[in-house]
């Protein structure tokens, strides 16, 4: 697909694609310009001197043999072998053709391992087709998965090439109108335990069961005679995609905010000409709640995260421009992992809507979240010790099955 122009055409979307952005609580302005990979706070840690440290360069080798223990809970050396060990398998497909200038999930899209096959199966039905694609996701290991129209608002206007931190083109094929969006969701008594470096494990897991998943699921189709770019951190951003998709509203804390895990996912998707059924978006309540709700900004050590309404736009050189929402200071929080020498996840961690939704009574509060009893909720929430940090060593301890 040749890349388009920075500012998608008249900078005023179409009627349905407003309607759509209507749907999903999307507000974009006339001065929207697509984001460039480049300046995301990750490629900008490499790069950009007000970004670049000490510390973040030890952030970014800490998934070896190498790491920082100390003596706090959840920062021992098993802690950082746990966490390590989980990233292994996303690293290692961002790793495997590093050679060609390529680092697969994160600035690139996962190369295919066969291409398309010469038969092309006949799709009749896009609805049964949809129902088969999310069944065979889930056997392959994603916990959600909506569908949703290719948007090429949310395509990177140029990716990043790693040889030199500069911009490259951001080429995908013609035809991929359908979107196939994925979730993963992260364990919860991990992340229960943020900030640390064990609870950094549950993100590891998530990006190593989504670059499986991916590469399974982009295969499957192929193997079917359709195209399939498969995408993790890369090529585009996937939270638009995922509110589009059906998949849940999107927080404060810069977080979907899933009905399932609440913000507890980490995200994915496949671009694709297979024909396919679009799911709708979906409200349950989230923008009212986080309205009144600034647990994750109270809890943020660095003070990254908003207490106002949203805005158009950020402070920053990472937010996307001409976008209504709330949008966090990267550079304060990215500077706080790089001290940390780990992610954090506080905010995380404290959303009243990371909850464990298998359990009625926590159900029950998320429906609470919706209604015009969502202040009773959060003075609950408050008052009954949710969003504590948990001593890791509590992990460690638990028992298999233990709930």
């Amino acid at each position: 697909m040749a890349e388009a122009p920075n500012q998608y055409p008249g900078n005023r979307p179409s009627e349905p694609m407003a309607e759509s952005d209507r749907a999903a609580g999307i507000e974009v302005g006339p001065d929207f310009e697509r984001f460039d990979q480049r300046d995301d706070i990750f490629s900008r840690a490499f790069w950009d001197e007000t970004v670049r440290s000490d510390d973040s360069m030890e952030f970014f080798r800490g998934h070896g043999h190498a790491f920082d223990a100390r003596r706090g809970q959840g920062f021992t050396q098993r802690d950082f072998a746990l966490r390590n060990a989980a990233w292994s398998v996303a690293d290692d497909y961002a790793d495997r053709n590093r050679d060609s200038g390529l680092r697969e999930g994160f600035q690139d899209p996962q190369e295919p391992r066969f291409p398309p096959a010469a038969q092309r199966l006949a799709v009749n039905d896009p609805n049964a087709m949809t129902a088969e694609i999310k069944r065979v996701a889930k056997l392959f290991g994603c916990d959600l998965v909506g569908v949703t129209a290719f948007d090429p608002r949310w395509v990177y206007a140029t990716r990043t090439d790693i040889r030199n931190f500069e911009k490259k083109p951001n080429d995908l094929p013609e035809g991929l109108d359908n979107v196939i969006v994925m979730a993963h969701g992260m364990d919860y008594h991990l992340v229960k335990a943020y900030p640390s470096a064990l609870a950094g494990a549950a993100v590891g897991m998530g990006y190593s069961g989504e670059a499986v998943t991916v590469a399974q699921l982009s295969q499957y189709i192929r193997n079917l005679g359709y195209q399939a770019v498969g995408s993790m951190n890369d090529t585009a951003l996937v939270i638009p995609m995922a509110v589009q998709a059906g998949l849940g509203e999107y927080g404060r804390n810069q977080m979907v905010i899933t009905e399932e895990f609440g913000p507890r996912v980490r995200f994915s998707k496949i671009f694709t000409d297979l024909p396919l059924a679009h799911d709708k978006p979906k409200k349950f309540g989230v923008t009212e709640f986080c309205t009144i709700c600034r647990r994750c900004a109270d809890a943020c050590p660095p003070k990254a995260l908003p207490f106002g309404p949203p805005e158009m736009g950020g402070a920053n050189r990472s937010a996307i421009k001409g976008v209504k929402k709330w949008t966090a200071d990267c550079e304060k929080c990215f500077g706080f992992w790089a001290k940390m020498r780990s992610d954090c996840a506080i905010c995380m961690r404290v959303c009243p809507y990371n909850k464990d939704f298998s359990k009625p009574i926590m159900r029950l509060a998320r429906r609470l979240a919706g209604t015009k009893l969502r202040r009773l909720m959060l003075w609950l929430d408050i008052k009954l010790g949710f969003g504590e940090r948990v001593a890791p060593e509590t992990w460690w301890r638990m028992q298999v099955g233990d709930g």
